[in-house]
């Protein structure tokens, strides 16, 4: 067991289970480690994800099972047939219609008791901070490194966690981000590559994968099962089924992180 990340609702209790929540996280609660007060935490957490389609879907989706209380989404745009290779919570149907409408549709559906505060729009300048601020979690599944550096700043100024992952080709990376102990993300790539494109070649089974080891880190960083990604790269190579832990280290010269103020409450063992 490791040491979980504060909560906001820490301070006012943790809110009760009941009959119902109990029969139906019934399972994950035989998990060594996962008892009430780990399910009442999940309960009264708040994660933000950032983009919902191949990445952030499974993400949702997995939370959502997992009994998580309240999900901040900010997704804009339309469906397009292209999207349906990997966006798990959308369905021909919604094509031409706005994405975030599916994603409350099908998140409400999977589990009724989720809250979920749905915001059209994607990740930027303006929008980060507000965003963040509602979260005790971040994750980060936005493919445009501009609405990823955003999230980043607006993460490690607040303090919050921020789960970060990212998928190309058959390629994969996941990385926790524990702001005033790990890298950011700017310590990682310090500016976009100038080859990244919107559009790139990507399996939904692939951003399927990683989606779900996010969620699995989200979960972790709440209940303080395990011990989370913190200062360490998971790089996935699905081609070859090769998994590999790399230690990273922080850039003391990084314009983002260097010198930032208040930590999360980080595990032991990071």
């Amino acid at each position: 067991m490791t040491t979980p990340i504060r909560l906001a609702a820490d301070h006012l209790g943790l809110p009760e289970l009941t009959a119902e929540e109990r029969v139906t996280y019934e399972w994950q609660s035989w998990v060594a480690g996962m008892d009430e007060t780990a399910q009442r935490r999940l309960k009264a957490a708040s994660v933000l994800i950032t983009r919902c389609g191949g990445l952030g879907g499974p993400v949702a989706m997995e939370l959502a099972a997992a009994g998580v209380g309240r999900l901040v989404i900010a997704h804009g745009g339309d469906l397009k047939p292209s999207d349906l290779n990997r966006q798990l919570l959308m369905t021909h149907a919604g094509i031409g219609k706005p994405r975030i409408d599916a994603i409350v549709q099908r998140l409400t559906a999977f589990n009724p008791r989720l809250a979920i505060t749905a915001v059209a729009v994607n990740v930027d300048d303006h929008n980060a901070a507000g965003l963040v601020a509602q979260a005790d979690v971040v994750v980060d599944a936005a493919p445009l490194f501009p609405e990823r550096f955003a999230l980043n700043r607006a993460a490690v100024a607040q303090g919050k966690p921020l789960v970060e992952c990212a998928v190309y080709d058959l390629d994969a990376h996941l990385t926790t981000i524990i702001p005033g102990r790990t890298p950011c993300l700017a310590c990682l790539y310090p500016e976009a590559p100038p080859t990244w494109k919107r559009q790139f070649p990507v399996f939904g089974a692939v951003a399927g994968t990683i989606g779900c080891l996010a969620a699995m880190e989200v979960i972790k960083l709440i209940t303080g099962l395990g011990e989370p990604l913190a200062g360490t790269l998971l790089s996935c190579d699905l081609r070859g089924m090769q998994f590999r832990r790399l230690r990273v280290a922080r850039d003391p010269g990084c314009a983002v992180c260097q010198g930032a103020g208040a930590s999360a409450t980080v595990p032991r063992g990071s």
